[in-house]
């Protein structure tokens, strides 16, 4: 059986048990006419409608806490995450829930390996999705989050570790940090995510004899796609079916042209059947040189939507909004992010009535931002009210080369 026949059989018996056990699952065929029996290919996929990353806020909102999506008891689930949005974001008890196995196998970790994992465990779902990836492939973990560099400087010599896990930025962080200090630096092999991989982070870590790959994915989904060794595109993970769909329509896209990076995921404990990232990229054409079966995408190549990710947070317009309309003396607001040294810079323009109780208020509103957005804001600049022009909340100014 071919890698189509197998995606297919399981997505028959998903589309069943969702429907059969997600309520919000079954209303949303309802709702066109569509019964189980009408969804057999991956071509019927099209007949179901779109469910954006967007969408989940107002659905969770409306039925709290996973908007009737969830198709198993709560009780029997291993834990709940709250990504930003806020959007809960269910674990069941599956091994390597989120399919980083595939991914991180094909960068080269082993069980040998001892692996630092920079990615937050905190609320978020990132540092155990990584954390259970490497668990299963039999890896060695060491939990360090984010922040502390000096003190992970120190771990990665003190232990020699082998392996990294976290943005490039993060990585490039760290070797500045080392040579500062003059530390040994163990690290050979990485995977990094949440951001652009540019080609020259690629070509410090080759100097430093690090060899790097990065994947794909969400905090919804898990993993989507990775970088082979050829590292010429992304491979689409075996146990999803994705779509390049047009996002007006919701209808698939030949190969070559961009749109939006649609999944669908076998997963009875939170089956997301047509979720749509709000990610764009493009089906590629040839087939990879390393014989794998699996399709290939280009890798992120923009938003259809309006958040944006900072420093591996999506921030979204409706979070700043949600804190600011708390007072009444703000009137509208221009988020900008920039990049600088590796690091990105979030400042935040609010127009407001009042000054100088905006300016006695700005050290609560920073940290309030700080807590919901899970980012912190480096510049808070006061404005008069009307004087901001802009369609965006939220404007994207960084250049990566």
């Amino acid at each position: 059986m071919n890698l189509k026949a197998k995606r297919e059989k399981k997505l028959g018996e998903i589309i069943d048990f969702a429907y059969k056990n997600s309520p919000a699952f079954k209303k949303r065929l309802e709702n066109v006419g569509l019964t189980p029996s009408d969804i057999k290919t991956i071509k019927d996929l099209q007949k179901i409608p779109v469910i954006r990353k967007d969408d989940l806020v107002e659905i969770q909102a409306q039925d709290p806490p996973f908007g009737g999506l969830l198709a198993v008891s709560p009780s029997s689930l291993k834990r709940i995450f709250q990504s930003p949005g806020p959007i809960y974001d269910p674990q069941g008890e599956e091994k390597d829930y989120w399919n980083w196995e595939e991914p991180l196998k094909a960068a080269g970790f082993t069980a040998d390996d001892v692996v630092i994992n920079t990615f937050s465990y905190h609320l978020s779902p990132a540092g155990i999705m990584f954390d259970e990836g490497l668990r299963s492939i039999g890896a060695t973990v060491v939990p360090t989050g984010v922040g502390n560099t000096e003190l992970q400087v120190r771990i990665i010599n003190d232990i020699g570790v082998t392996g990294f896990i976290g943005t490039p930025s993060f990585l490039m962080t760290l070797i500045k940090k080392s040579q500062e200090l003059g530390t040994k630096f163990t690290i050979k092999k990485a995977f990094v995510t949440a951001e652009p991989f540019t080609p020259s982070q690629r070509q410090t870590f080759e100097e430093h004899g690090i060899k790097a790959f990065q994947g794909y994915g969400t905090a919804d989904v898990g993993a989507i796609a990775f970088e082979c060794e050829y590292r010429e595109g992304m491979h689409v993970i075996e146990n999803i079916i994705l779509e390049i769909v047009d996002p007006s329509t919701g209808k698939a896209l030949p190969p070559g042209e961009i749109g939006e990076v649609v999944v669908t995921l076998f997963n009875k404990t939170y089956p997301l059947i047509r979720f749509g990232t709000g990610d764009l990229s493009k089906l590629l054409l040839d087939k990879c040189k390393c014989g794998r079966e699996t399709e290939r995408i280009a890798g992120f190549m923009g938003r259809i939507g309006d958040a944006v990710k900072v420093r591996g947070m999506f921030v979204h317009p409706g979070q700043i909004q949600g804190v600011l309309k708390r007072y009444k003396i703000f009137t509208n607001f221009i988020a900008v992010v920039t990049r600088e040294a590796e690091r990105d810079f979030l400042h935040l323009r609010v127009e407001t009535t009042n000054f100088e109780k905006a300016e006695n208020l700005r050290d609560e509103i920073l940290k309030s931002l700080r807590d919901v957005l899970r980012v912190k804001v480096d510049r808070l600049e006061f404005v008069s009210a009307n004087s901001l022009k802009s369609e965006k909340k939220i404007i994207d100014k960084r250049e990566w080369k």
